[in-house]
């Protein structure tokens, strides 16, 4: 029989010994700071020793408070990996995975033939929506996420910040107003997209036409699309003038469908990029394992060949 305290006691200790404040610990475990104190003085009183010296304007851990935290902290993380097992029924199920709709049918999906073909033991389910989802709370064991990688809590790996650059139909070319250097940008429809996370930052075309050192074009003007397809689609009817990541338009560009239309034309390097995101805890899931090797992979292949048609 175990004699152990309150788990409640033990996992306000556990965050409050993390952060060294009642207070953010409190946040974290959604009580008030004065909850999370009486649960460490029920802690200290079962043990018989003092966990914290409480300063004035700040938290100290005694020596038996920092000898217990490590290993607190290692099996509340054990324990939410065992959850975590139980909940996925022993992880025989699909790999669930969600990202921005754009990223799913302009990147992913077209390659996930590959996938399957080297990994046809693993059921993947593709959730492709915007929302950021709570790992803890959803059926979702990763994601990718367009941002600048802040995610607290997660495991954040970049995965790509494609170059952005400006793609629009041949026809244009050689119309009636012929697009042959950026200033002839005035005379054209511009296609702005803004996509996840391009709330963030500042609009692409403005940064593009500034970097480029043009003046007299409305960066503001033209269209606006939340979504890669469609506008891509909307530039290849030969409508306008899209900036897009590189990636995005591999297909179109080898097939002519698109073209770039500067010769040497400036990429923007974003801050902005796609990130994968997954709990820690689910890091040693050996479906997600393979996943992750496989998008590094096809990311390495991607860039290489956006570099060849650059």
């Amino acid at each position: 029989m175990r004699s152990l305290p309150p788990l409640s006691s033990l996992r306000a200790f556990e965050a409050a010994a993390r952060h060294l404040s009642f207070k953010l610990a409190a946040e974290e475990l959604r009580v008030t700071p004065a909850a999370v104190s009486q649960q460490i003085k029920t802690l200290e009183d079962h043990c018989g020793l003092t966990l914290f010296r409480r300063l004035t304007r700040a938290l100290a851990l005694t020596e038996a408070g920092r000898a217990a935290a490590p290993a607190l902290t290692d099996a509340f993380d054990q324990l939410e990996a065992a959850y975590g097992v139980m909940r996925s029924g022993g992880r025989d199920g699909p790999l669930t995975v969600t990202l921005p709709p754009s990223m799913a049918g302009k990147w992913l999906v077209p390659r996930l033939g590959r996938f399957h073909a080297a990994h046809p033991e693993i059921e993947l389910r593709i959730d492709a929506n915007a929302k950021l989802v709570q790992f803890d709370k959803e059926e979702i064991d990763m994601g990718i996420r367009f941002g600048l990688g802040s995610y607290p809590g997660l495991t954040c790996e970049r995965l790509f910040a494609t170059p952005t650059v400006p793609v629009c139909s041949p026809s244009l070319l050689n119309g009636p107003k012929p697009l042959k250097k950026p200033e002839d940008l005035k005379n054209h429809t511009l296609i702005h997209i803004q996509d996840t996370g391009a709330a963030a930052m500042e609009d692409t075309w403005a940064l593009w036409l500034r970097a480029a050192g043009i003046t007299g074009v409305d960066a503001n003007r033209g269209p606006r699309f939340n979504d890669y397809v469609l506008a891509i689609d909307f530039a290849a009817s030969g409508q306008g003038i899209a900036l897009v990541g590189h990636v995005f338009v591999e297909a179109e560009l080898a097939s002519g469908k698109l073209v770039q239309p500067f010769a040497n034309a400036l990429q923007i390097n974003e801050r902005l990029g796609y990130h994968l995101v997954y709990p820690p805890t689910n890091a040693s899931d050996p479906r997600l394992q393979a996943f992750r090797a496989w998008l590094f992979e096809e990311r390495d292949q991607a860039l290489k060949q956006s570099a060849l048609l650059a």
